[in-house]
């Protein structure tokens, strides 16, 4: 069962990643009840997807509404200066992050390259250290210092 549901939401992502891949404007508009009748499944499922493929830390922001004339907008997010991914990141990571998510960040930055994999495995090295030299770092000193590092690095 958990099988046919990660293939769902494999397709399910795939069928929006063409639509959004096959339009000019950045984002596309759907229909939850729609797609879920499309995909022969619940709208929840629709929502999962969403929230889990289609996040800020991907790349996506979605503006929904529900109701009989509900929609969902899927915006692509476009940083096409270093000062709009800087902003961006540090949107992202916010005042704290815990060094997982700061490693999944890392993960999605990477993916979208804003970093390369070298730059990557730089920061989640200083990270690692940072934390195991200090046992009491806080999640905003992570913060920080992953903001300092990605603000060197997106400023080049």
């Amino acid at each position: 069962m958990e099988k046919q549901i990660q293939s769902l939401s494999q397709d399910i992502e795939s069928y929006i990643l063409t639509l959004l891949e096959g339009v000019d404007d950045d984002f596309i508009s759907l229909r939850r009840k729609e797609l879920a009748e499309m995909f022969e499944c619940v709208p929840s499922q629709i929502n999962y997807v969403l929230r889990s493929r289609f996040s800020p830390e991907q790349g996506y922001l979605i503006e929904s509404r529900r109701g009989e004339h509900g929609y969902i907008k899927i915006v692509k997010i476009k940083c096409r200066s270093s000062d709009e991914k800087i902003s961006h990141v540090e949107d992202l990571v916010g005042n704290a992050i815990s060094l997982r998510d700061a490693r999944r960040l890392l993960e999605t930055l990477q993916s979208r390259e804003f970093i390369t994999s070298r730059e990557r495995l730089l920061i989640e090295i200083a990270l690692r250290h940072v934390s195991e030299d200090f046992q009491d770092v806080q999640s905003n000193e992570i913060a920080s210092l992953l903001k300092n590092m990605l603000g060197v690095i997106l400023s080049e």
